[in-house]
C-alpha cells in the first residue's frame, strides 16, 4: 500500500371478573423462543451490526465523508469496497487504522491541514467585537461579512485534494477529518463548485453537518476558491443551467 503524503403507556386493560380459569398463563406469560437460523441467533446479532463513522454521509457515487474512523467502522468501511482514503489531518495516521487499511488495499493520501478550534475561538471573539462595533456604526450584515478575517485554509492543498477526488481511478474514496465538519466540509464545499452547484446549495450542505460549529470564514472559503483549471463533473442536483 502507498501512502501519499501531501501537506450523511401502555393503556389500562380491564380484566373480566366472572371467570374462574386459572390465571397463571397471565401471570407467568410464556416468553418467545429465540429465532434461529442456520445456527445464527438473531435475537443476539446485534454485535455484528456495521456502525459507519461519525457524520458518515454520501457525497456522490464511489465518494463518501466522515468523521475520523475508528476500529469500530472497519467492517463497514469493509462494505464500501474502498480503493482510497483521503485524511485532512496532519496527525501520524494511528496503527491499528494503518493495518487495516494494509489488509484491505486501501491507499492513503495524507493532506496535512491544521485543525483550526483555537483560531476559530479568537474569531469568535473577533466576531463578537465587530458585532459590536456594527451597532455603534449602524453597519449591515453584507459589510460585516467581509470585515470577518480568514482562517487558514491553504488553497493549493484544497486543490491537490480535489484531483485525487476527480481522478475515477481513486474511486471508492472516503475524505475525512476529525470530526467531518470543517475541513470536510470545505473539500466537499470546493467539489461542489466544481459539480456547478449554486452557492445557496452548497452552504445549505455545509451548515447542516458543521450545525452550531459553522464558520462564516470556511464558507467565505468556498464561495471564494478558484476553480480553474478542475475537471467539471455533472451533476443531477446542479442549479446551473443545462
Amino acid at each position: 500500500m502507498t501512502i501519499d503524503h501531501i501537506h450523511s403507556q401502555p393503556s389500562d386493560q380491564t380484566r373480566s371478573s366472572t371467570s374462574n380459569d386459572d390465571d397463571s398463563d397471565h401471570l407467568h406469560p410464556t416468553l418467545p423462543s429465540p429465532v434461529v437460523a442456520n445456527g445464527t441467533d438473531y435475537n443476539n446479532a446485534g454485535d455484528d451490526l456495521f456502525v459507519p463513522p461519525l457524520n458518515f454521509a454520501v457525497v456522490d457515487t464511489g465518494i463518501f465523508r466522515s468523521g475520523f474512523p475508528d476500529s469500530s467502522n472497519f467492517s463497514f468501511l469493509q462494505t464500501l469496497g474502498l480503493r482510497s482514503i483521503i485524511c485532512l489531518c496532519p496527525e501520524p495516521y494511528p496503527e491499528a487504522s494503518m493495518d487495516f487499511l494494509n489488509s484491505n488495499g486501501i491507499r492513503l493520501f495524507q493532506f496535512g491541514i491544521e485543525g483550526s478550534k483555537a483560531g476559530s475561538d479568537k474569531v469568535d471573539a473577533y466576531v463578537n467585537l465587530i458585532l459590536e462595533c456594527m451597532r455603534n456604526l449602524d453597519m449591515s450584515a453584507d459589510q460585516m461579512y467581509y470585515l470577518e478575517p480568514f482562517v487558514n485554509i491553504p488553497d493549493y492543498t484544497i486543490r491537490e485534494v480535489l484531483k485525487v477526488i476527480l481522478d475515477v481511478r481513486n474511486r471508492p474514496v472516503l475524505i475525512h477529518c476529525k470530526r467531518g465538519k470543517h475541513r470536510t466540509g470545505c473539500v466537499v464545499g470546493c467539489f461542489r463548485k466544481v459539480q456547478k452547484w449554486c452557492l445557496s446549495s452548497v452552504f445549505d450542505e455545509y451548515q447542516r453537518f458543521a450545525a452550531a460549529k459553522a464558520r462564516v470564514s470556511d464558507q467565505r472559503f468556498i464561495e471564494l476558491f478558484d476553480i480553474s483549471g478542475l475537471k467539471l463533473l455533472p451533476s443531477s442536483f446542479s442549479c446551473s443551467e443545462r
